[in-house]
This record gives structure tokens, C-alpha cells and sequence, in this order.
């Protein structure tokens, strides 16, 4: 045990019991099946042939276990924090001077997301401590039972999360809501954060002057109206009523299974070609611990201060040094004038050549360059 600034930090290992391992295999081959859908393609969601090949791997192919191999090799941790117990890996770099970082990932993401990354980062000459929590409600952190734990709420936690680790000086990076979460940080825990490094930034245009667009900026809002309108029925239904869907995803795995998967192949570059067991290690981290209504419900509780960010709406700012990444197969990709109004001091911008919403799982040494080189310029 670790006797932290104000509580216990205590070692933690998953061993999942084998019966709920065969639970799951049980559950999917019993799956009841709805029609093939009408459509050649993926217009109507995951196509049911799809589905069906990927659940019956998942229950006779893939194997958990290596995966809860890959986490307990690695240091992990849970202490409490406003009576929420929050998992996290802590790799401490073997350099003396290495910057703390914390990065957190969002939905339907999870800390396996950053396995492919954490050691580089701890490695070389612009090592990192890397700290990666798992959100409240989701992984291996505890279940929120109140509301409030919104983006500030994390960010206030994931602040006093590291002056419990020591670490007086440190970064922020995160994507998807991680984004939002970092951006706070840097809002509330300015005295201590050196840079956060947001992928991508969240912002959007001056509304007074949307006839003044690029046609990079006309593109992206094309894209956004796109997603409101064909991609962000899940984003809804989180944010009216989790606990309705939450009662399916916690319940059937092939729905959970779709659920997620959808999102895998809408939101990420075509040539990153991400593994099946890419894709099942992110479903487990949502089927094992039941995080189908608890993950969602960070939604209701935030997502109208995000889409206010998205449409220019709310103009508080972010004042300490920011890094920027905007993959090309990115939900939202701000131009640099958007992020500007909002986020002060941008020391770095860049566009990487690959990539997309899962930016650390598919491009593993692109996401690691783009933080060496911000978090290189704050040092």
C-alpha cells in the first residue's frame, strides 16, 4: 500500500472469476437475432452477418485472459476520491526528470485504448510518469450513486488525483471526452499544469461570422451537420435516458457488442485496420464490470456544455499552454481561428497524416509523437 497526500493508494490486479467469463460465451450463442437489414452496407447500423461472425469469435476465439495479462503487468492502482474508488495505471519512467502526465480516454474508449502507447512514453529523453484512470462509471473505477460527475467534477478529482501522487508539476492529454476533462484541468489546476494537449480541441466558429468560412471550415461544419443527423443517435440516448439503454447493454453482450463496434467503424481512419481483439479488449472493459447505464450517464450530465463549445455558444477559456492534434478522420476538426477563441496560448498545431477518433490505438507512434513534441515545448 501507498500512503498517498489525503488517502490510501492501494495495488490493484484484476482476476476475473471464469464463471462470468462463461456466462458470457453462454449469452452470446444464445443471442436472439433480428432480420438481416435491408440496405448493402452500413447504413442501418452493424450489419447483422457482421455482427453474427464477430460475437461468435468473441465467444470461441478470443481469449480475455491475455489482455487482463497485458493490464496486470502493468502498475495498477485504485484510491477513493469524493467516494468514488478510481482505477488508474501508473508507469513511472525510468528517467529522473521525466514529466508527470495524465491522459484520459472517453467513450467507448477505455485505458486499453493507451496500452499500445504507455511505454513509449515513459521511454527516452522526453519521458513521462504516465498516469491513465479510468473515468468514474466506467473500466474498473467505482459506479457513481449521485449526480454531478461531470467533465469539471473529473477534472477536480483527476487534479487532486495527482497532488496525491506527488506530483506538483504535470500535464494534461485527452481525447473524446478526455478532451473536455484536460481542458478543465487546465481551467481549475492552473498553478500546477505546465500544457494540456487536446485530440482534438472542441470549438467551434464565432457565430456572428459564419458568412467569413473556409472551405476547410465549411467542410467541417458539413461533417458536424452530417454526424447530428446520421451518427449521434447513442449520444441522445445517453444524454436523455441512460438508464433505458443501460438496461440493454449491461444485459446482452451482442447489443453492447453493436453498440460499440458501430462507433469503431464510423469513427476511425479506413487504412488503421484495428484487430478484432482491438476492438472486444474496449467491449470487454464495458461488459465485465456492467458499465453499460454508468458510462452513459456522462452524457446526461455533460454533453450540453460540450455541443455549447461546438456552437460558439459558451466562451470561457482555457489560458494555459495548449497542444493541438487533429487527426484526419476526427469527429470534429476546429480550425486553428476556432480553438483560438477559446484556448489562449496555443503553442502547438498539427494535422497528422493518419488517423482517427482512437487516435492512440490507431496510429500508436504518430499520438506518441504529437505529445513528445507539444509537451517538449513546456517542459
Amino acid at each position: 500500500m501507498v500512503v498517498g497526500v489525503t488517502g490510501e493508494v492501494i495495488p490493484f490486479r484484476i482476476g476475473v472469476p471464469a464463471d462470468e467469463l462463461s456466462d458470457l460465451r453462454d449469452r452470446l450463442r444464445r443471442t436472439r437475432w433480428p432480420e438481416p437489414e435491408p440496405v448493402g452496407d452500413w447504413s442501418q447500423g452493424v450489419p447483422l452477418s457482421y455482427l453474427r461472425d464477430l460475437c461468435a469469435y468473441w465467444a470461441d476465439g478470443y481469449d480475455w485472459r491475455v489482455t487482463e495479462a497485458r493490464l496486470n503487468a502493468l502498475p495498477q492502482f485504485r484510491t477513493e476520491i469524493d467516494g468514488v474508488p478510481i482505477h488508474f495505471i501508473h508507469v513511472r519512467s525510468p528517467r529522473r526528470f521525466a514529466l508527470p502526465l495524465i491522459i484520459t480516454h472517453g467513450w467507448p474508449g477505455s485505458v486499453v485504448e493507451f496500452l499500445k502507447v504507455l511505454g513509449p512514453l515513459s521511454a527516452g529523453a522526453d519521458a513521462f510518469d504516465v498516469v491513465c484512470p479510468s473515468l468514474p462509471g466506467y473500466g474498473f473505477s467505482g459506479k457513481p450513486d449521485r449526480t454531478g460527475w461531470g467533465v469539471e467534477q473529473i477534472a477536480r478529482a483527476w487534479a487532486q488525483l495527482m497532488a496525491r501522487l506527488g506530483y506538483p508539476r504535470y500535464g494534461a492529454v485527452g481525447s473524446d471526452w478526455g478532451t473536455s476533462i484536460s481542458a478543465s484541468i487546465g481551467q481549475q489546476d492552473a498553478s500546477h499544469v505546465v500544457g494540456v494537449h487536446l485530440i482534438p480541441p472542441l470549438a467551434g466558429p464565432d457565430p456572428d461570422k459564419l458568412d467569413d468560412l473556409t472551405p476547410a471550415e465549411q467542410a467541417s461544419l458539413a461533417k458536424l451537420r452530417h454526424f447530428a443527423e446520421w451518427e449521434s443517435g447513442y449520444s441522445t440516448e445517453h444524454a436523455t435516458k441512460p438508464q433505458t439503454i443501460g438496461y440493454g447493454l449491461v444485459d446482452s453482450p451482442a447489443l453492447l457488442c453493436a453498440w460499440i463496434v458501430e462507433k469503431f467503424r464510423s469513427w476511425t481512419d479506413p487504412g488503421s485496420a484495428l484487430t478484432r481483439d482491438d476492438m472486444l479488449d474496449n467491449v470487454m472493459m464495458y461488459w465485465l464490470p456492467g458499465t453499460g447505464a454508468s458510462s452513459a450517464r456522462l452524457y446526461w450530465e455533460s454533453i450540453r456544455q460540450v455541443n455549447a463549445w461546438l456552437s460558439g455558444e459558451r466562451e470561457d477559456t482555457v489560458d494555459v499552454p495548449v497542444g493541438c492534434s487533429v487527426f484526419p478522420y476526427e469527429l470534429q476538426r476546429p480550425s486553428r481561428r476556432w480553438a483560438e477563441r477559446r484556448f489562449t496560448d496555443i503553442r502547438y498545431w498539427n494535422e497528422p497524416p493518419a488517423g482517427g477518433h482512437f487516435a492512440a490505438l490507431e496510429q500508436p507512434e504518430l499520438f506518441v509523437n504529437e505529445l513528445r513534441s507539444f509537451f517538449r515545448l513546456v517542459r
